[in-house]
């Protein structure tokens, strides 16, 4: 038999925090188990490798059984729904990456029950990929720019279905329909030209509203006859990962146009369309093509790959070159500064002993730790890839600071509000529920943030209905009795499963906005312009948006 692995990945919100000791299981297709591993304080599992079939069968569009085969994974852990991930694919000579998102437990509920089970991960080119995909060859152009949105939320069903909506970062949306869309044993230029399409596809959905001008609430679906294949929480694997990391911020447009082109795709035996054919890429790139030339294959010939113009909510933008041993300067004391606050959730990353704004040997032992966790390439140097999985997870891990902050100085207790609130209801009360409502958008899937205002609108009545449909509660947008204690009991959840608060390091980190000065700055917070100049290594007075500073805490 072919051998491929397997490793497991168990964290909470969004990847913010890892959880160590994790009880996972991995069993075979009939349930018998074969490895019995506890995460370590990164929430990883050792690599294990598993017995499959030869890679030559996923790489032959006339084979007709599976290319690959299936294995369950179960995980358990204390404070935490139980998790069986089922029909994991595992092909030769790859590695598997399942990222287990874990939910709390609500306070009141039994450490008894049900468990979560994530669907059957079968590729969906496997059983006739899509090629049913709607829309016009060119959408019409809605937004003005195409900007990389920083998550992407994905209805688990066809359009009009009560299915569930899920809100994932983007490039893990486009790593999870690649493995869902295609095999990871396909050639490297074929595989480019399938995730390039990917992304364009998704990106054309966004960028037309294609489904929220509709009036539904999502942007995609994951319903492969409406458009590209997903399912939440399968495995991805590392050939499909590391592609998807370098090029998630391009996508196919017309010669003198902004729009993504619409790409629509199918595999190209069971289903033909007039798009790409995605077994016919493989035909291609065996035969020396290279991605551009397999698209322009099946899409007109004046299409080009096109960068787009940002990466939105990022907490700093990539410099242009990498970052590696030798380099000095700002951007190198960012890294650092996302390393060092990353840490705390991450103490597997070593400490780095060189002076701020330095990459020298412990800046690289540390960057090499944080691309090994997040499954990037381990070389030490701070590409694009790197670069903005930093900024991603620095984003995440300050935000979970930011509502610990803020859950501290509303003095949320554990005795629910008697208020009765509803659109329009304004105060305290209100500031309370939108605190909730954001705190359970970073721990449960399905959920998003409002506005912490203190008024009661109609983005907080949408979110309050999101809840108390997933609550099955009646799902009226009011905000009593009943509503109060289900977010009391996800609070007291969440507040359960949290480590204990990170020991203080002597400062903290801000990221500086519009309008601010050092001056400011040292009044606002209580010190000196000349402490925060020594703490940041600045020489004079200039600063910039986006730009992460040390203030004395």
């Amino acid at each position: 038999m072919a051998i491929g692995y397997l490793t497991v990945q168990a964290w909470i919100a969004n990847g913010a925090r890892p959880v160590a000791g994790v009880r996972v299981r991995v069993m075979d297709d009939q349930g018998r188990r074969l490895y019995s591993m506890t995460t370590n304080e990164n929430g990883e599992t050792p690599l294990v490798s598993l017995e499959t079939v030869d890679a030559s069968l996923s790489r032959n569009p006339g084979y007709v059984g599976t290319p690959y085969v299936s294995y369950q994974v179960y995980a358990q852990a204390e404070g935490f729904e139980p998790l069986l991930a089922e029909g994991i694919p595992i092909y030769e000579g790859e590695t598997a990456v399942l990222p287990m998102q874990l939910i709390p437990l609500q306070a009141m509920q039994p450490r008894e029950g049900g468990v979560e089970t994530i669907a059957s991960e079968e590729p969906a080119v496997a059983h006739g990929g899509s090629g049913q995909q709607q829309g016009p060859a060119i959408a019409p152009i809605v937004l003005r720019q195409v900007v990389i949105p920083k998550t992407i939320t994905v209805h688990l069903g066809s359009p009009s279905s009560p299915a569930a909506n899920v809100r994932v970062s983007f490039p893990d949306y486009v790593k999870n329909a690649a493995s869902s869309e295609i095999y990871p044993t396909w050639p490297d230029a074929a595989l480019r030209a399938n995730i390039y399409a990917i992304i364009t596809f998704a990106l054309n959905r966004i960028y037309t509203e294609w489904y929220r001008g509709q009036g539904y609430d999502f942007d995609i679906t994951g319903s492969t006859a409406y458009d590209q294949a997903f399912v939440y929480g399968r495995a991805t694997y590392e050939s499909i990962n590391k592609i998807v990391d370098e090029i998630f911020d391009h996508y196919i447009r017309r010669a003198g146009q902004y729009a993504p082109y619409f790409t629509a795709f199918c595999n190209g035996t069971t289903v033909t369309c007039t798009g790409l054919s995605q077994w016919g890429t493989v035909t291609l790139a065996n035969q020396g093509y290279t991605p551009i030339e397999i698209l322009r294959a099946y899409y007109p010939d004046d299409i080009e790959i096109a960068q787009a113009q940002a990466v939105a909510d990022t907490a700093g933008s990539y410099p242009g070159t990498p970052l590696r041993v030798g380099s000095a300067g700002l951007d190198v004391q960012t890294v650092q500064t996302y390393l060092n606050r990353i840490r705390r959730n991450y103490p597997g990353i070593p400490a780095i002993t060189d002076p701020d704004g330095v990459f020298g040997a412990s800046t690289r032992e540390a960057v090499r730790k944080f691309q090994s966790i997040f499954n990037l390439s381990a070389d030490g140097v701070v590409g694009k890839a790197t670069w903005y999985q930093l900024s991603r997870i620095y984003t995440a891990v300050t935000r979970l600071a930011e509502l610990d902050s803020e859950g501290t100085s509303l003095g949320i207790g554990t005795v629910p509000p008697s208020a009765v609130l509803r659109q329009g209801s304004r105060g305290n009360d209100v500031l309370t529920l939108q605190y909730l409502l954001n705190l359970v958008s970073e721990y449960y899937p399905g959920f998003w943030g409002v506005a912490q205002d203190g008024i009661f609108g109609a983005d907080t009545r949408r979110a309050v209905v999101a809840f108390q449909q997933a609550q099955s509660l009646n799902p009226d947008g009011i905000v009593g009795p009943a509503t109060w204690q289900a977010l009391y009991d996800v609070y007291l959840g969440i507040q359960g499963i949290r480590p204990p608060a990170e020991p203080d390091d002597g400062y903290f980190t801000y990221t500086v906005r519009s309008g601010d000065t050092l001056w400011l700055l040292a009044r606002r917070y209580g010190t000196t312009v000349d402490e925060i100049r020594r703490l940041n290594g600045l020489t004079g007075d200039m600063l910039r948006i986006g730009q992460v500073l040390r203030i004395p805490g």
